[in-house]
């Protein structure tokens, strides 16, 4: 198991902009577009960590910390290991990364989403203490919510 240097994306590079819009592809169908990348790592509440291996991003996880009128909460965000490196536990250095810097917000609130069809990755949330919410989740679209405004 090879142990990834894991630390926060502070600065975006080209080459760092690349790695990461190759990892979200991975992910979903929505585009990464520079312009999120740059907004998410200069907003501060969102700290997003990546794991490297031999000077590339392998994986990245985000936290999204913010506070409702239930308490303290961070949203575990597009936690992703590029197809090449799975089964290598890089997901799981990536997770106890992001538990271990959480701690420093506690009292805290974790949560996540997780499509069925991500198994190992439901397995991974699972193992670190996880539990399955009853619960349905809903999104609107920034085009649907357009059409409110």
């Amino acid at each position: 198991m090879p142990n990834a240097i894991i630390h926060e994306l502070l600065n975006l590079t080209p080459t760092t902009i690349r790695e990461m819009q190759e990892l979200m592809s991975h992910l979903s169908d929505t585009p990464c577009t520079e312009d999120a990348l740059r907004q998410v790592v200069s907003t501060p509440h969102c700290h997003v960590y990546v794991a490297e291996l031999e000077g590339r991003i392998v994986g990245t996880a985000t936290l999204c910390l913010f506070t409702s009128p239930l308490g303290a909460k961070a949203s575990v965000e597009d936690v992703v290991v590029h197809p090449e490196y799975r089964g290598q536990h890089l997901g799981r250095q990536l997770m106890a990364h992001l538990l271990e810097v959480s701690r420093q917000y506690a009292p805290l609130t974790l949560q996540l989403t997780s499509r069925s069809s991500r198994q190992a990755a439901r397995a991974l949330y699972a193992s670190l203490g996880f539990k399955l919410k009853n619960t349905d989740f809903f999104t609107l679209s920034p085009q649907a919510a357009a059409s409110f405004i």
